[in-house]
């Protein structure tokens, strides 16, 4: 755990950047390269700590990978893995682990998933129990509510299951499990989550139906098919792009391009709400890769922005980003919102109170609510030390704010910051101008 201390203050932003690849696709188009039959290539794969937590596992269940800096070659299983000799790691990534519980319920052998620390205090019924309906044994701490959780899959059936809390990485785990279930595996959840997965398994030849409904959205796929391998082409991660973004869109004079950004409808929240609250930025060249919509993001500094909220319904498509909208409304003029993101709290850290207290410390009048939190935009930030709790996002989100601040800021732990993003102040620096 590394102390970080930000001194200078940043005048404007200038220049273009490539931030990392998605790590959500980067982690399914693995996923996906081992259970398909033949060869699957991956071009510009974000390696990051939690990606590689996922490569681990795949290879510890025999799966062949040649690697080639940020392209993979991967010799698809077939859905036939080798029984792991050893406990499988997810590290800090609750993706790897609620995604890999899909895949080892569909194997008839034993296996132990753990994970660091802070994933094993995280939530996995949601997750185990409708895995435990289509015929899984699960099993582990708190009724299997946290890891390590011991798995001993095999013949599965289909289920109908309502995804209440629209969590992709529930409704991926379900799909995933369902391809080899008898029958027909049915999700439906109140808005549409992340849709990356049905996107990717139709590039891998998989047909499955996603309609959306009076009360939500419906996803259904039968059991039985095979993957075909196939090439994946990963865009920059909308995540990441959020905060160099933010830093330009802050600082007056600053016009900064972010190059072949993944614009998903089901991620780019975060860039609506900075239009709404009166932002230049513009989607430029747009194009699709491997069945992604992605542009180039061309955005200009603005000024002062003005105050918005973000309801319910529209967190699903910004959720990862709410720690840096936080830091933006903060310097925004008037009071915003953010209410229906209870799921913040069961995150890499509790990132609605890491959020509010740090806020407060840097001097913004902040009232926290279970499900999020109101800000009052100040002008300014005054420097402070920042707790991360070990969480990237606010690692990364609170060190755009200390760019911004008025005074010394110090960041308790930039090492977080390598599960999505390992070359973060790296790129800020190429593009920054200090006062």
């Amino acid at each position: 755990m590394r102390e970080f201390k930000i001194e200078r203050k940043v005048k404007r932003v200038k220049g273009e950047l490539r931030v990392p690849s998605d790590k959500s696709i980067s982690h399914r188009a693995v996923i996906f390269g081992a259970l398909a039959r033949g060869r699957t290539v991956v071009h510009s794969w974000l390696r990051s700590e939690d990606t590689l937590a996922t490569l681990n596992i795949l290879k510890a269940l025999g799966t062949e990978v040649l690697e080639d800096n940020t392209r993979l070659e991967i010799e698809g299983r077939n859905y036939t893995f080798e029984e792991p000799s050893n406990v499988l790691d997810a590290k800090n990534s609750g993706t790897t682990a609620r995604l890999m519980l899909g895949v080892l319920s569909t194997q008839p052998f034993f296996s132990t998933l753990t994970g660091d620390e802070s994933l094993r205090r995280r939530p996995m019924l949601r997750v185990v129990e409708p895995l435990r309906k289509m015929g899984a044994r699960i099993d582990g701490r708190e009724n299997g509510n946290k890891l390590p959780l011991s798995v001993r899959g095999g013949e599965l059936k289909g289920i109908s299951f309502f995804n209440k809390k629209a969590s992709a990485q529930v409704k991926s785990s379900l799909i995933i499990a369902g391809l080899r279930a008898e029958g027909m595996t049915e999700v439906s959840e109140p808005v549409l989550s992340r849709d990356h997965t049905e996107r990717m398994l139709r590039s891998f030849g998989v047909k499955l139906i996603s309609v959306p409904e009076e009360r939500g959205h419906l996803i259904k796929v039968r059991g039985g098919q095979e993957l075909r391998g196939t090439e994946v082409y990963c865009p920059a991660d909308p995540s990441s792009s959020a905060f160099p973004l933010a830093l330009a869109v802050l600082t007056e004079g600053s016009e900064l391009l972010l190059r072949d950004v993944l614009v998903n409808p089901t991620r780019d929240g975060f860039f609506r709400k900075l239009r709404e609250m009166g932002a230049e930025l513009t989607y430029e060249n747009e194009r699709e890769f491997s069945g992604e919509p992605v542009a180039d993001i061309l955005v200009r500094g603005s000024g002062r922005l003005k105050a918005v909220k973000v309801y319910p319904e529209e967190v699903p498509s910004m959720v990862d980003e709410i720690p840096i909208l936080a830091v933006v409304m903060a310097l925004a003029e008037g009071r915003s919102e953010v209410r229906g993101a209870k799921e913040l709290r069961v995150k890499e850290s509790d990132r609605i109170r890491a959020v509010v207290e740090n806020l407060r410390a840097m001097g913004v009048e902040v009232e926290e609510y279970e499900d999020g939190f109101s800000i009052e935009g100040n002008e300014r930030l005054k420097g402070a030390c920042i707790k991360t709790y070990g969480d990237h996002r606010i690692a990364m989100a609170f060190s755009v704010a200390g760019l911004l601040a008025e005074g010394e800021t110090v960041i308790d732990d930039i090492d977080c910051v390598k599960v999505s993003y390992p070359g973060f102040f790296e790129d800020l620096e190429s593009v920054v101008e200090y006062l």
